[in-house]
């Protein structure tokens, strides 16, 4: 029988960057926009206008993609969200049918969102603490079964859940107290 993971291996992470043909139609948007710049200005002033365009593409799609979605240490981080897998309720991986519709007509308003319009995929993952005014999240990925598998194992080798021997840690500690203790 394989052992289990160690509790703070990391279990899964995935950058949700933004896709290949992003980035190939930023470079023939900002062709054109030499093209453009070169007829209508002097040289100097083309290159660098289009320079300066340049550096904010980039920097939008290397923000925009920066997000990561990680199973670590018994918690869950998508983006700068992040929540103890003792905290988290059934998790489903979705189609993009599915995601679709939950993103948009059966949405509720207080879920989280970390979702991009390049990943048609989610996962569902309610939130079972009371306390968590969101009652799920709903998160894009490229590999929702990777993702609900890494949560699973997480969840069932986490102190509080019985996955280790843990008589007088974790297992009786309040909610406060958790997330106290993941600080």
């Amino acid at each position: 029988m394989p052992e289990p993971p160690a509790y703070d291996a990391v279990l899964y992470d995935e950058r949700l960057g933004v896709p290949l043909r992003w980035w190939a139609l930023a470079t023939m948007f900002l062709a054109s926009v030499l093209v453009a710049f070169l007829v209508a200005t002097p040289l100097w002033v083309a290159l660098g206008g289009t320079a300066l365009l340049t550096a904010v593409v980039v920097a939008v799609f290397v923000g925009y993609g920066a997000a990561h979605i990680t199973v670590a240490g018994g918690v869950l981080r998508a983006g700068r969200a992040r929540i103890s897998v003792v905290h988290l309720g059934e998790c489903r991986p979705l189609d993009a049918e599915a995601t679709r519709l939950l993103a948009g007509r059966d949405a509720d308003a207080r879920a989280f969102l970390l979702l991009r319009p390049y990943l048609r995929r989610g996962v569902r993952v309610d939130i079972a603490d009371p306390g968590d005014p969101a009652p799920y999240w709903l998160l894009a990925s490229r590999r929702p079964t990777r993702l609900v598998a890494a949560l699973e194992a997480s969840r069932a080798h986490h102190p509080v859940r019985g996955g280790y021997d843990a008589p007088d840690s974790a297992a009786r500690w309040t909610d406060a107290e958790h997330r106290e203790g993941e600080r």
